[in-house]
């Protein structure tokens, strides 16, 4: 009885210092698979097209640009991923929120006036390992320089310039010096842009005042533009007129000209004449120039010597220059010389 009990309570036993072995090399196999799939997965990587990767072996880096899956060696090799992309950020407010941060926003101008201030700031890294390695941290280090800058910068204009009409100045002023300062800091990061979101006073009266004058110099910008208008179309017709006056007056100066060389010509035919027939001449013109003053009038010459009356009606002096009677000659001749005389009457 003894000896069966034995053996029964020795069975176990030897079952489980016959299974002890076999689950030892269980656990090694399994804790070697997970080994070399950790040491798998540790040295592969992947890059996308947007990043660099940093590889420092023993303290030495190496830049990998290549996007796709690229290794490495596990614990030996450390990787450090860098975006290309350009990235952001604000001062002056809280980009996620919108939230204004007065502590940066708020500065003074030129002309000892507060304003409130917004920029967004630009950047991208132009070398990896500059950017990783030759500071603690570069985009802190940007940060601070363009705070710095926006404040000197700020203050070198009046709050009229930094609100409304100096913005794009006061933007390329800023960003040349930052640009400026990098280039000597050398951190592997580059400015891309800066720009002013908001600028106003910080008081709501200011603002309103402010207000109306942009208004007042939009109005000013619009009124020139209209006058500009105005003008651009009354100058080019005024020429038109101004021409058309000149070419009138050339017309009828022209035509005066001519006249007077044609009362010219008939003077000096008139003078040749007169130096052949003075008083015929004189008298001639003297019935032309009666006749230009009274059209409509018939003129009769009376001659009287004393028995017999003669009566001449001169309806045209045109017979009379042209020499066709003798005796009407005569007779004007005659009635000229009374009329000198006063002898001679003149009768409607």
């Amino acid at each position: 009885m003894f000896k069966r009990k034995q053996d029964v309570y020795q069975q176990p036993g030897s079952q489980v210092k016959n299974a002890a072995p076999k689950i030892g090399k269980g656990a090694v196999i399994v804790i070697a698979v997970i080994a070399v799939i950790y040491l798998l997965v540790g040295s592969i990587y992947s890059l996308k097209e947007n990043e660099y990767a940093v590889i420092t072996t023993f303290g030495v880096p190496k830049v990998v640009e290549e996007s796709g899956i690229h290794f490495k060696m596990p614990y030996v090799q450390q990787l450090s991923k860098v975006p290309k992309t350009i990235n952001g950020f604000s001062i002056g407010y809280d980009s996620a929120t919108g939230e204004t941060n007065s502590s940066e926003s708020f500065m003074i101008t030129r002309d000892y006036n507060f304003v409130n201030v917004d920029f967004y700031v630009e950047y991208r890294v132009t070398d990896p390992t500059k950017y990783l390695y030759a500071s603690e941290s570069p985009v802190a280090i940007l940060k601070n320089l363009t705070q710095s800058y926006i404040r000197d910068t700020i203050g070198l204009y009046d709050v009229d310039s930094v609100i409304t009409t100096g913005k794009s100045e006061i933007q390329a002023s800023i960003k040349e010096k930052i640009v400026s300062r990098l280039e000597s800091e050398d951190i592997g990061i580059q400015l891309v842009n800066i720009t002013i979101q908001d600028a106003e006073p910080p008081t709501s009266e200011v603002i309103d005042a402010f207000k109306n004058v942009e208004n007042a110099k939009q109005g000013k910008e619009t009124s020139i533009n209209k006058a500009n208008q105005k003008r651009n179309e009354d100058i080019p017709a005024a020429r038109a007129e101004a021409d058309e006056t000149i070419k009138t007056a050339e017309a009828e100066a022209e035509e005066r000209i001519n006249e007077a060389k044609g009362q010219t010509a008939r003077l000096n035919e008139l003078y040749a004449e007169y130096q052949k027939y003075p008083l015929i001449t004189k008298q001639r013109m003297f019935y032309e120039t009666m006749e230009e003053i009274l059209p409509d009038m018939k003129i009769i010459i009376e001659k009287s010597d004393g028995s017999t009356q003669t009566m001449l009606p001169l309806e045209s002096f045109a017979d009379f220059g042209s020499g066709k009677t003798a005796s009407g000659s005569t007779s004007l001749t005659e009635n000229a010389s009374s009329g000198e005389n006063g002898a001679g009457t003149a009768q409607e």
